[in-house]
């Protein structure tokens, strides 16, 4: 089969090459898809350079999010047939394991969920990780009543996850976007105000917008110099879900920001799920969404042989998600 091959972990995207790989078999409780779409996701290209906790065996193929269709089964494999069309949930699979940008891959069936009613196949091969992840950093703090949630980097895939899980769970959504365009469509999909991240003014601004409210939970995918204005726009017992840090460090954080506001911080790292929580999470994702009839959104559709510019895109910040059509 064709595959995408990283050979060495700290080459970064630059170190994929396209090259031929034995097919991979099943083992136990496992199938093999032959992968139609695959999503590429930030973490993909963290692994790559180095900088995700993995350490899978070498050489290794990237790709957490697919779809497609069973092609063989395992010893032992239940409730799927050869054909079937099956969603990776998420799992070992790009992470530990060969992942998606391979025509086929080996997958745990338990990992498998079926295409949600009424979505396309790359909406189906797309949200499976941005979406979970964006659920568990609306949840990780128990239940919140109606809030306001602040969402930086809200045009990428967590951040148009999250924007819309929120909306569904009816808090107010404030969005961070450089782009005005991208604004507009945040606020077709739930958000009710967008601020631009470059403006120095937008926490006075924010501020102002909101009246005698504060940012109750803050979903952060940036970092680097921005984290520190978010603190500054958090309200008291204000929390912030941490998913990506594209920004780099925070510079010169201050802890003595957190003690008068009691402010926490956790981490979102949607591996600590078992596999029965993910399961759990992706049903309620999956009902959010058909609360207020909503799906995932696509940016782009890059051809298999030009998965390095599926990654370019990925960098530049999309709208939505980034997909390798792999099998036409």
């Amino acid at each position: 089969m064709k595959t995408w091959l990283l050979n060495s972990i700290g080459d970064g995207i630059a170190g994929l090459k396209l090259a031929d790989a034995p097919d991979p078999t099943p083992a136990e409780n496992e199938v093999v898809l032959e992968v139609r779409y695959a999503a590429i996701n930030p973490a993909d290209r963290y692994l790559a350079e180095g900088q995700y906790p993995a350490k899978p065996p070498l050489p290794h193929i990237l790709g957490r999010d697919g779809f497609g269709t069973i092609v063989a089964l395992g010893p032992g494999v239940k409730d799927v047939r050869v054909g079937d069309r099956r969603t990776i949930l998420r799992g070992d699979t790009g992470v530990s394991r060969a992942g998606t940008l391979a025509q086929r891959v080996a997958v745990a069936v338990h990992d498998l969920v079926e295409q949600p009613a009424g979505w396309s196949e790359q909406q189906a091969a797309s949200a499976a990780l941005v979406y979970i992840t964006a659920f568990q950093a609306l949840t990780q703090w128990g239940e919140l009543p109606p809030s306001v949630v602040l969402i930086t980097g809200a045009s990428g895939g967590v951040g148009v996850a999250a924007t819309q899980l929120a909306h569904a769970m009816g808090h107010t959504v404030i969005g961070l976007s450089r782009s005005k365009e991208k604004g507009e469509r945040l606020k077709q999909i739930g958000a009710s105000a967008i601020f631009d991240p470059e403006d120095a003014n937008w926490p006075k601004a924010l501020k102002a917008h909101l009246g005698n409210r504060r940012v109750d939970l803050a979903i952060d995918n940036i970092g680097g110099e921005l984290f520190n204005q978010v603190l500054d726009v958090m309200g008291m017992w204000g929390k912030i879900s941490v998913i990506g840090r594209l920004a780099g460090p925070v510079p010169q954080f201050n802890t003595a920001s957190l003690f008068f506001r009691r402010l926490r911080i956790g981490g979102v790292a949607v591996g600590s799920y078992q596999n029965s929580e993910t399961r759990a999470a992706w049903q309620n994702v999956c009902e959010l969404l058909g609360k207020i009839n909503a799906k995932p959104i696509i940016d782009s559709v890059f051809p298999f042989d030009q998965v390095p510019q599926a990654f370019e895109r990925l960098a530049k910040g999309p709208m939505g998600k980034v997909l390798v059509e792999i099998k036409k």
